[in-house]
Formats: C-alpha cells, sequence, structure tokens
C-alpha cells in the first residue's frame, strides 16, 4: 500500500504564518542549519522542551510541514481539540499505555517530519532531563533519520513561571542527523528483553547526548 505524506488544513498554515510572524519580531527567533532536515521523507525532529511554544518555534523553522505530538487530554479542552485535530498533531498517553505510537511509526512510513521531545514534559529548570521510557524503542523501531535540535534562550522567553512571553532571542539550531544504523540492527537480530532494554537505553541516552552537545551559533567550518 503506498503512503502519502499528511495534508494539513487552511488552519494549520494560518497558525504557522502568525505564530511566525510572532517569534520572528517579539521574541527574534533565529534558526540555524534547518537545511539539515531532509526536504522529503520520514524524519524524528527531536528537541529539548522547556516551553509552551517550543512546537511553535519548531513548525516555524523548518520549510515542510512538521506533525506534532500533545497530550491527549488536551484533546478534551473545549476549542483547543478542535485546532489540534485539524493541525494533525498525534494525541499521546502518558500514561505509558502506548497510545499514539501506531499513528507516530504510520505518519513517518508515510513520509511525515514528526517532532519529538524525549523528555516528555517541559523542564522546570530549563536544564535537559533523562529520557521518557519508550524513547529508544521508537528511535529502535523506526528507520527514519533522526534530527537533533536544541532551542536556546526559550527557557528564558517564556517558561512555567511566565504569564506571557518576553522578548528574548531564541535559537533553534539543527544538529547533524543521527546514524542509529548499527543499534537498529542488533535490536532487529535480538529477541531477547533485557539485551533490548539495553538498546533502547543506549539509543534514548546518544539522542539526549547529541542535543546536550549542540552549542549555540553556527558551527564552525
Amino acid at each position: 500500500m503506498v503512503r502519502t505524506p499528511t495534508r494539513i488544513g487552511f488552519s494549520y498554515w494560518l497558525a504557522r504564518f502568525i505564530s511566525g510572524l510572532f517569534t520572528r519580531t517579539w521574541i527574534r527567533r533565529r534558526v540555524l542549519h534547518n537545511d539539515r532536515v531532509p526536504e522529503t521523507g520520514g524524519v524524528i525532529l527531536a528537541s529539548n522542551h522547556v516551553s509552551y511554544l517550543d512546537p511553535f518555534y519548531m513548525v516555524c523553522s523548518v520549510r515542510r510541514l512538521v506533525i506534532a505530538l500533545a497530550r491527549a487530554s488536551a484533546y478534551k479542552v473545549p476549542l483547543l481539540g478542535t485546532m489540534l485535530h485539524s493541525w494533525g498533531v498525534i494525541p499521546v498517553d502518558q500514561s505509558g499505555s502506548g497510545r499514539g505510537l501506531k499513528t507516530f511509526f504510520t505518519r513517518l512510513r508515510s513520509g511525515d517530519a514528526v517532532m519529538m521531545y524525549p523528555e516528555g514534559t517541559r523542564s522546570y529548570t530549563g536544564q535537559i532531563q533523562a529520557p521518557q521510557p519508550g524513547v529508544g524503542l521508537i528511535i529502535l523501531k523506526s528507520d527514519a533519520p533522526v534530527v537533533p535540535v536544541k532551542l536556546f534562550g526559550s527557557y528564558e522567553a517564556f517558561n512555567r513561571h511566565h504569564w506571557f512571553p518576553r522578548p528574548y532571542r531564541v535559537e533553534i539550531k539543527f544538529g547533524e542527523p543521527l546514524d542509529f544504523r548499527d543499534l537498529r540492527a542488533k535490536a532487529n537480530e535480538t529477541k531477547d528483553k533485557e539485551q533490548l532494554k539495553k538498546l533502547y537505553h543506549e539509543a534514548a541516552t546518544d539522542l539526549l547526548h547529541a542535543i546536550a552537545t549542540i552549542e549555540p551559533g553556527p558551527d564552525k567550518t
């Protein structure tokens, strides 16, 4: 069966335009190395997470359509749930039921760019947290490239303690795509649960390390 990338309606592009204008003027958004994101085909964009605005930074910083994830409970909020659905956002159950994983993999196989926050929730301090369970499984069960992304200044601009975003420069920097071929091959070759658990942990740790070690400013050539 041939799958095609997700098609999103007018509301997505309108929200993208408005948030792009706001983050470019009030917050002074700066984007670095977004050419590292493949123009076509499934790709995972994995970023640190400190603000409600983080998904908007990502969507506005990539030339192609980006599919986001959201808590399943957000769909129960009047109006918000309707908007999330119209934007193609994938509902995820954070209780550990695995709800949303099937859709996540389907979107990747269809050729979508899907953003993911390995930490699972916004950081209280701005520092990168430990990865959530299941991150390594997602990486190794997929064959899509994984692009690490780091946001600088997002916590200072709008964190859990702010009521409104501050005019603080935010930099969105895309790292080099990560190569998980060896770990994926090992995961495909074993059925040992303990070995798989170690491989998933290694993949998640490697991803968080790649995000954490991205330095601000353009890479030196």
